[in-house]
Formats: C-alpha cells, sequence, structure tokens
C-alpha cells in the first residue's frame, strides 16, 4: 500500500538538489533535469524548494518503486525563482529536514503558481542571447 501523499514543502540547497537530481538521473525517474544543466544554471548559494503533488508509479518497470512527484522552485544564477518537476524517492524526501513554517509553506506554494517553468525561462534566455 501507498502512504499518503505528504503535504508540505521542503528546503534544499544547491548541493542537496543536485543530489537529489543525481538519485532521479541514476534511477531514470521521468521528471528530472539534467544535473550538469542545474549545476550551470542554479544560483550556486541559494535555498531551492520540494512540493510533492502526486504519486509517480512506472508501470512499466515495476521493479522501481513509487516516487513522490515534486513540484519545485528553483533559483537560478539569474536570482530568477523558476518551476520545474523532480521524481523523488519517498525515503529520499523524508530524510530532507522539516525547516519551515506554516505561513513559509503557503508563501512557497503561492510562488510556484507564479513562477515561469524551466522551458519558459530558458527560451526567453536564448532569445535574449541571440538578441545580444
Amino acid at each position: 500500500m501507498t502512504p499518503p501523499l505528504p503535504r508540505t514543502v521542503r528546503a534544499v540547497d544547491t548541493a542537496q538538489l543536485l543530489d537529489l537530481a543525481q538519485e532521479a538521473a541514476m534511477h531514470s525517474f521521468s521528471q528530472r533535469l539534467p544535473v550538469d544543466w542545474l549545476r550551470e544554471n542554479l544560483a550556486a548559494d541559494a535555498t531551492h524548494y520540494l512540493f510533492p503533488t502526486l504519486v509517480q508509479r512506472l508501470t512499466h518497470r515495476p521493479e522501481m518503486p513509487f516516487q513522490w512527484r515534486c513540484q519545485q522552485l528553483l533559483t537560478v544564477s539569474t536570482g530568477e525563482q523558476i518551476w520545474g518537476l523532480l521524481d523523488v524517492l519517498p525515503g529520499t524526501f523524508d530524510k530532507i529536514p522539516e525547516t519551515l513554517d506554516t505561513a513559509s509553506k503557503k508563501d512557497v506554494v503561492l510562488r510556484i503558481e507564479r513562477a515561469v517553468t524551466v522551458r519558459e525561462w530558458m527560451e526567453r534566455m536564448a532569445a535574449d542571447s541571440g538578441s545580444q
């Protein structure tokens, strides 16, 4: 039986996020950004946020455990916050300390809802660099 999806937000630093992305890549999870892309584009000293939103099962790979599909709020090198997705193993997510109060969690969820997607940000960056 699948445990209930946690209704919380967890904060991670850039090194922790890179570790999570590496784990997702190692398992070939479907929602993840390339570790090299993250290393190149994330603000090195930033805090990023994960908000589990659904249970993901890889029905074509029954040997794989389920994952929490998390919305992530990433702070990139330009200082902007952008929205993406990351599949995380529940045991890995549970090891991330609970550090945010209720008001902070609500604020993060609101910022996720207003943030541009990774794709939109990348397209804008490409257009900006092409016009220079």
